[in-house]
């Protein structure tokens, strides 16, 4: 379909369903008396004698009725199975022909933005979690785990480490009833209905929502951070707000080794629990002069505060040691965007 033809079937179709509340109370009428006069229409309706052959002329021109010129002139109705037949039919075309156009937005644009429309935001969770190459954190309710169980299940196989909260806790299907291995790493529920909708992947690309916008609560919103330098507040929040004071659901330990993060904290749980020697090395920044900085060495002291509050580690270089920070380090040598982490005894960077 050409651009001028797909014009002038979008300006049809907006004329079609373009009906007004007399276009509407006619329509009806004389669907259920099967023909009547202009005069019966105005008798059977509120539309005043002077605009009733205007209305049934719309509705003519529209082909939902049929007007028989006699004396006096007599409005037909048509069957509606016959009608509206062809509505749908020129429907699909033109959705057809629209989704042919359809150019998906960039990815790697930097973006933050507000949305109110549910499918946006249940199109951009679906975007994040199949975006993720090695971590991804998830707030889901149990019906929205139905919906990307599939998604999250494919990032599993892929390597993907998935740390899955499901909420509110007292929807949650147990352990028995559903297989959470297949789809998260660890898994933790969280009761209320306070807690946001969400997911993180790899700390750059996040979407975070209230339970309300995905249901037909009045609060509608969802905020959308694409490769921003504000997405670690969504990832933030869910590591030190969220995830620490959800239940254990299903606990998956310490993953194997080589392995990448985002967070700095969650690093930093995993080493201690490790009983090994690792070589990390940190991609980030100069917290004092913003420049990019790669930082390679072995794993030194670890500092990680009871409530995540602090967390900060100590890379051991050839040059000396360099302290590590997460986003929006202050105290710390380097703001860790990316940490690759593996055993000692296998060797290399881990990069």
């Amino acid at each position: 379909m050409s651009s001028t033809d797909l014009r002038r079937t979008l300006e049809l179709m907006g004329d079609r369903f373009d009906f007004g509340e007399y276009e509407i109370e006619a329509y009806l009428a004389v669907l259920d008396h099967g023909d009547l006069t202009a005069s019966e229409i105005a008798d059977h309706t509120d539309i005043p004698q002077p605009r009733v052959y205007d209305t049934v002329r719309k509705l003519s021109d529209r082909g939902m009725v049929e007007v028989r010129e006699s004396r006096p002139m007599r409005v037909v109705a048509l069957d509606p199975e016959d009608v509206f037949p062809s509505v749908q039919e020129s429907l699909d075309e033109l959705v057809t022909d629209l989704a042919a156009r359809y150019t998906a937005p960039a990815r790697d644009t930097e973006a933050v933005s507000l949305v109110k429309s549910r499918p946006s935001i249940l199109r951009y969770l679906e975007s994040v979690v199949e975006s993720a190459e090695y971590e991804l954190s998830c707030s889901l309710t149990p019906d929205l785990l139905d919906r990307f169980e599939a998604e999250l299940a494919a990032a599993v196989s892929r390597g993907v480490s998935v740390e899955l909260i499901v909420t509110p806790a007292s929807d949650a299907l147990s352990v028995e009833e559903f297989a959470y291995e297949d789809v998260a790493t660890e898994v933790r529920v969280r009761r209320g209905i306070t807690t946001p909708v969400m997911a993180v992947a790899d700390g750059e690309r996040s979407v975070y929502a209230t339970q309300d916008a995905l249901t037909d609560g009045s609060e509608r919103y969802g905020v959308i951070f694409n490769r921003s330098a504000l997405g670690f507040l969504v990832g933030g929040f869910f590591n030190t707000v969220l995830w620490t004071t959800a239940e254990s659901l299903v606990s998956g330990g310490v993953e194997a080794f080589p392995r990448r993060y985002a967070s700095i904290r969650r690093c930093l749980k995993d080493l201690r629990e490790a009983d090994s020697e690792f070589t990390v090395t940190v991609v980030g920044r100069d917290v004092l002069t913003g420049a990019n900085r790669r930082v390679t060495g072995t794993v030194g002291e670890m500092s990680l505060g009871a409530s995540d509050e602090v967390a900060t580690l100590t890379v051991q270089t050839d040059d000396g040691p360099v302290s590590v920070g997460g986003r929006v380090a202050a105290h710390e040598d380097v703001e860790a965007h990316e940490i690759h982490v593996e055993r000692a005894d296998i060797g290399g960077e881990g990069a």
